[in-house]
C-alpha cells in the first residue's frame, strides 16, 4: 500500500511538472512580458524627448546673443517647449489614445519650432561659427536620431504586444488571464513631413 501511494504521488508530481512546463511553453507569460517591453520602450521615448527639452534653453540663449532681432522665433521655441513639457505622461498614457495624441502633437510642434530656429540661424555667420552653438547642434542632431530610434523601438514593441493579444494562443490567454490589458496605441504621422527629422544643419 505504501509503495502504491508513493508511486501515485510520484506520478502526480510528474504530471504537475509536465503541466507547468507546458503552460510556460505555450505563451502564458508572453503578454505581460511584451507589455513590460512596450512600457520600457515608451520610457526611452520619454527619455529622449526630455533630453531634447533640456538642450533647448541653452540653444535659445546662444542664439539670442547673436540673433536679437529674431524674438518671435525664439519665443515660439520657448512656448513650444513649455507646451511639450507641460503634458504629463507616464506608462498609463499608453492606455489613453487621446493623451498619447496630445503628447505627440506637442512634440511635433516643438520639432517645427526648432526647424524654424535652425533656418533663422543660417542668417548669422558668427552664430554658425560659435563653438557652443556647434556643440549644441551636434547634441541636438544626436538627440533627434535617438528620438527616431526610440520611437521605432516603441512602435515595434507595441506591434509585438498587439499581435500577441490578437493571435492564438495569446488571444486565449488575453481573454482568460489578461483581459485588463488593452491594445496599445502607437505613434502616427500627424503631418505630411512627419517622416523627416527637423533640419538642424547650420
Amino acid at each position: 500500500m505504501n509503495l502504491r501511494l508513493k508511486q501515485r504521488t510520484g506520478i502526480q508530481v510528474l504530471a504537475l511538472m509536465l503541466f507547468t512546463t507546458l503552460l510556460a511553453g505555450c505563451g502564458i507569460n508572453n503578454i505581460p512580458t511584451l507589455d513590460e517591453q512596450a512600457k520600457a520602450a515608451w520610457g526611452q521615448v520619454q527619455n529622449q524627448y526630455q533630453r531634447r527639452a533640456d538642450l533647448i534653453p541653452n540653444l535659445v540663449e546662444t542664439v539670442k546673443g547673436y540673433a536679437q532681432h529674431e524674438q518671435d522665433t525664439l519665443t515660439a521655441v520657448i512656448e513650444a517647449r513649455a507646451r511639450a513639457t507641460s503634458i504629463q505622461v507616464d506608462v498609463n498614457t499608453l492606455d489613453n489614445p487621446e493623451k498619447l495624441k496630445q503628447f505627440q502633437q506637442a512634440q511635433d510642434q516643438l520639432s517645427g519650432a526648432l526647424s524654424r530656429l535652425m533656418v533663422v540661424s543660417e542668417r548669422y555667420p558668427d552664430l554658425k561659427a560659435n563653438q557652443n552653438f556647434l556643440a549644441l547642434q551636434s547634441q541636438l542632431e544626436g538627440t533627434e536620431n535617438r528620438i527616431a530610434v526610440a520611437r521605432r523601438d516603441f512602435i515595434l514593441a507595441v506591434q509585438q504586444y498587439n499581435t500577441e493579444i490578437r493571435t492564438f494562443p495569446g488571444r486565449l490567454w488575453h481573454s482568460v488571464m489578461y483581459s485588463d490589458l488593452p491594445l496599445r496605441q502607437t505613434f502616427e504621422a500627424t503631418s505630411p513631413d512627419a517622416e523627416k527629422a527637423p533640419q538642424v544643419k547650420f
